[in-house]
C-alpha cells in the first residue's frame, strides 16, 4: 500500500474556532511518519473491553480532511486496525476544505494532484472514503476564491454545497464499478459560529442521503447528552475513560477535557505546532470520534456493504 504523506499548513498562531490562521502563508511541509494501518506507531494506545468480532472481509479505508483529521489520523488508524483489521491510508492536509480535494483546481489548491480524492480512489480502490472537514469559512484556502461565511453567507452556502456534490461525483466516477462509500463526519459544536457548523452537518447528512452514503456523527460523542449543539470544554468520563485514567483527565471530578484552554476547535490536548502532526498525546475527544467513525464503518462492513 502506498505510503500516506500527511502534510498541511498549520499556522503558528491559532485562530479561535478555526483550523488555521488565514493571515499566515502556507509552509513547506515535511512528510510525517507513515500511518497507513494497524502497524502505525501507538501514540493513542487503547484496548476496548469488548470489541466486536472483526468482519470476514477487512475493509480498505481512505481518510481525508483538514487539521481535525490531521490530529485524529493515528487514533483512527489504530481503531480501524484493531476492530476491523482495516487497510488504512490517511492523507489529510491542515487548513483545507472540500474544494482542495477536487481535481481540476491545480495550483490554486493546498492539496497536490497526487493526493486529490479521485486520484487516491483510483490508486487505492478503497471501500470507504472518510471525509472530515470543519468547513473552512474565512477564505484562507485559495480554491474558495475569497468566499467567506462572515461576508458572503449565501454565496458560501451555495459554494460549499456545490463542492460537496462535485466531490461526491468525482469519488464515485473514480471508483467506477467499485464505488466506495463516503463517510461524512459530522462535526462537534462550535462556540464561534454555531449556526454555520449546524448547517454544515445538515449538508453532510443531506448529501449522504442523496448519494446513498453514510454519516458518522462523531460530533455527538463530544457534545453533552441531550445538548448536541452545545459546546463544552469538559464532559463526564465514560466507563472506558474511568478504567483508563490517562483518558479521564480530572478523575476527582469525574470529568475529562476535550479541548485545551485556548483552543476551542481542536481536540488534541498537546499544543498546536507550526508543523502539522498526528496528536502525540492521549486525547479523549479524539478517541471518542475515532471510535464513532470505526463503529459506522464496522456496521456497514458486517452488513456486507459496500
Amino acid at each position: 500500500m502506498r505510503r500516506a504523506w500527511v502534510v498541511g499548513v498549520l499556522l503558528a498562531g491559532l485562530m479561535l474556532g478555526a483550523c488555521t490562521d488565514p493571515a499566515s502563508g502556507p509552509e513547506a511541509p515535511p512528510p510525517s511518519p507513515d500511518v497507513t494501518g494497524p502497524s502505525a506507531a501507538p501514540t493513542e494506545h487503547q484496548q476496548a473491553a469488548a470489541s466486536p468480532r472483526p468482519p470476514a472481509k477487512a475493509p480498505t479505508v481512505l481518510y481525508l480532511g483538514d487539521s481535525l483529521a490531521t490530529e485524529n489520523q493515528r487514533a483512527l488508524g489504530q481503531e480501524l486496525g484493531r476492530d476491523l483489521r482495516a487497510r488504512y491510508t490517511a492523507a489529510p492536509y491542515s487548513g483545507t476544505t472540500l474544494c482542495d480535494y477536487l481535481e481540476g483546481t491545480g495550483a490554486r489548491s493546498l492539496v497536490p494532484d497526487r493526493d486529490k480524492a479521485a486520484a487516491l480512489v483510483r490508486s487505492l480502490r478503497p471501500d470507504f472514503v472518510v471525509l472530515q472537514f470543519w468547513g473552512n469559512a474565512w477564505g484562507y484556502t485559495w480554491c474558495m476564491d475569497g468566499i467567506t461565511y462572515a461576508d458572503s453567507r449565501a454565496e458560501y452556502v451555495r459554494r460549499y454545497t456545490a463542492d460537496a456534490e462535485r466531490l461526491t461525483e468525482q469519488i464515485a466516477t473514480a471508483g467506477g464499478a467499485k464505488r466506495p462509500r463516503i463517510v461524512w463526519v459530522a462535526q462537534g459544536p462550535d462556540p464561534i459560529t454555531p449556526d454555520r457548523v449546524r448547517w454544515v452537518n445538515g449538508l453532510y447528512a443531506k448529501q449522504a442521503a442523496a448519494s446513498g452514503d453514510l454519516v458518522a456523527d462523531a460530533g455527538r460523542t463530544v457534545s453533552p447528552a441531550g445538548a448536541r449543539q452545545t459546546w463544552v470544554q469538559h464532559l463526564p468520563c465514560t466507563p472506558y475513560e474511568r478504567a483508563h485514567p490517562d483518558y479521564c483527565t480530572q478523575p476527582d471530578r469525574d470529568r475529562t477535557a476535550l479541548h485545551r484552554d485556548k483552543d476551542y476547535l481542536h481536540f488534541c490536548l498537546a499544543p498546536t505546532t507550526s508543523t502539522p502532526r498526528p496528536c502525540p498525546v492521549r486525547s479523549p475527544g479524539i478517541l471518542r470520534m475515532a471510535r464513532e467513525i470505526t463503529r459506522v464503518i464496522g456496521e456497514e462492513t458486517r452488513r456486507g456493504t459496500p
